[in-house]
């Protein structure tokens, strides 16, 4: 393990790295006086509070600054230390112990065997791969990073999900440095021609970079020549949502996020709080959770976990004269109404965030539930969620209002669902401009299945470069083989009876241990093998890189 650089401005030292001399443990201080001291809330007689010096976990005590090329860096003490040797040693007397450097280079061997295992399984598999992406900027060392991950459903139809790389980024962030992270990635694990889609977040500049990386493929080797390949993460899209809804009662968000800070600053208060909740003989299931104000589902758990102890606030204000920031009973009530109201968000996000079944085929329905949902709040006869609905769904119209075709194939790909899911959710939510949507659904249903039938006809994309090569130099017919394949392409009368013949079946009962992939990897014995190809592509989609909240 290498040392990590420490910036040595900072206090208090805030990143993870490696020592040899322990740092001197930090000395409390101890407040007796209730004042309000340089902004920081007052603290009851007794109560402990370190100093801003000694803001410092006590993980560095295992940590020593050392300095290296001028900069500053934190080796671990323990593990070359004589005494955790010795240690070691009367654990298990027949184990040796190895240097740093060995378990570094263990570690990548480790690696290059499971890079392998993990590409001969990508060569194995007929599908398509899809792909995530998450960057994020490291607080310690404000170095920016970039997770790349592979979603595949391999040749025995399990779901696997591989991170292939995970990568430093040098700054500026431009999409054209992302771009070219990315594309070496692909490269090197040769999936550049076998992906099905790009899952990111939402912004400018990662739609810069699906652009740049569009204009490198080649487009014959993408589902509808590329037109599917940008699916923005949904995760990030209900945050954005949930966001938007909630600026509408910030006030009241605010004064309970100052209420549960009040009384989690520290262990003397936390004490008095669940004294007072047992006096009121309410029931103590969890702590006050404080939510971190950029992430909504933590701040949907903090107001859930609040609800349940409001009545011990309102008891507690006449118990401390320090604590100013009292939610009013309007507060609670703004509280219940929204936080009954984002159960659904929640839900649908821990749904998205799922990585050990697919997900792509219940996408559909969840983001036609918050469109239903959200017109229906709308009508209600609050004006505080009234605001709060309108707000939200012009951002969900912003980006689902046209939603994804690749989640309405996915929904029709589920034989509990098929197009009468389709059907049911668009009558409800476009009127009668639902025809022609649930219409462009099968078509383009209907245009996947006929290019993979066309995939399978000629053996995969590298076979029309080796027909040509096989025709003599000056044959006179060699237009007539472009005519030949066009016409092949065009031939879609088996790939549509096999679809019809799919969807006349009736649907399967809804049961909540149907396992997707098991059931289409028995299909080719029951004549749906086109379909069943476009099915385990489908099914690996994710459209979540990552669930920030």
């Amino acid at each position: 393990m290498s040392a990590v650089e420490v910036d040595s401005s900072s206090t208090p030292i805030d990143c993870v790295d490696e020592s040899n001399a322990v740092l001197p443990p930090p000395s409390p201080t101890v407040e007796t006086h209730e004042e309000e001291i340089d902004g920081v809330v007052a603290l009851l007689p007794g109560e402990v509070r370190m100093s801003k010096a000694n803001l410092r976990s006590s993980v560095w005590l295992n940590f020593d600054k050392v300095k290296a090329n001028g900069v500053e860096k934190a080796v671990c003490i323990y593990f070359d230390h004589i005494g955790f040797r010795n240690f070691v040693q009367a654990l298990q007397p027949a184990f040796t112990m190895v240097s740093r450097n060995t378990i570094k280079s263990d570690i990548f061997k480790i690696y290059d065997v499971e890079k392998v295992k993990t590409m001969k399984a990508l060569e194995k598999i007929q599908g398509r791969v899809a792909v995530t992406t998450d960057t994020w900027t490291a607080s310690n060392q404000k170095r920016g990073y970039m997770v790349i991950t592979a979603h595949f459903v391999d040749d025995s139809w399990n779901l696997q999900s591989r991170i292939l790389r995970f990568v430093y980024v040098p700054c500026p962030h431009t999409a054209q440095v992302l771009c070219d992270a990315l594309m070496d990635t692909l490269l090197d694990w040769n999936i550049d021609r076998k992906l099905s889609t790009i899952i990111v977040d939402n912004c400018s500049t990662n739609d810069a970079m699906v652009s740049l990386l569009l204009e490198k493929f080649d487009p014959n080797c993408l589902w509808w020549s590329g037109s599917l390949f940008h699916v923005r993460c949904a995760a990030h899209i209900l945050n954005l949502i949930v966001k938007d809804g909630l600026e509408v009662i910030k006030e009241a968000i605010e004064k309970i996020r100052d209420s549960v800070a009040f009384w989690t600053a520290t262990p003397k208060r936390e004490e008095k709080f669940e004294e007072t909740i047992r006096q009121l003989r309410i029931p103590f299931t969890k702590k006050l959770p404080l939510d971190c104000a950029t992430r909504w589902n933590s701040t949907y758990l903090m107001l859930q976990t609040a609800i349940e102890y409001k009545d011990a606030f309102s008891r507690l204000k006449h118990r401390d004269t320090q604590y100013k920031t009292v939610p009013t009973e309007n507060d609670w009530t703004l509280a219940v109404e929204i936080c009954g109201r984002l159960k659904l968000f929640y839900n649908v996000t821990e749904l998205f965030s799922g990585t050990r079944y697919p997900t792509a085929n219940l996408f559909f329905a969840k983001i036609c539930e918050i469109k239903i949902a959200l017109s229906e709040w709308i009508l209600c006869d609050n004006v505080v969620v009234q605001n709060m609905a309108w707000k939200m769904e012009a951002k969900y119209d912003k980006y689902w209002q046209d939603i994804h075709g690749i989640l309405g194939v996915a929904a029709v790909l589920d034989p509990r669902y098929k197009m009468t899911l389709i059907e049911y959710y668009f009558r409800r939510i476009f009127g009668i401009e639902a025809e022609s949507k649930i219409e462009a659904i099968l078509r383009l249903c209907c245009d996947l299945l006929t290019e993979y039938q066309g995939r399978l006809n000629t053996g995969g994309g590298e076979s029309s470069s080796k027909v040509v090569s096989s025709v003599r130099d000056g044959d006179d017919l060699s237009d007539f083989d472009k005519f030949v394949s066009s016409r092949k392409k065009a031939k879609t009368s088996h790939v549509k009876t096999e679809l019809d013949n799919y969807l006349e079946e009736e649907v399967l009962q809804r049961h909540p241990d149907f396992d997707i992939l098991a059931w289409w990897k028995c299909e080719p014995l029951q004549g749906f093998g086109t379909i069943n190809d476009d099915a385990d592509d489908q099914d690996c989609v994710s459209s979540v890189t990552n669930v920030d909240g």
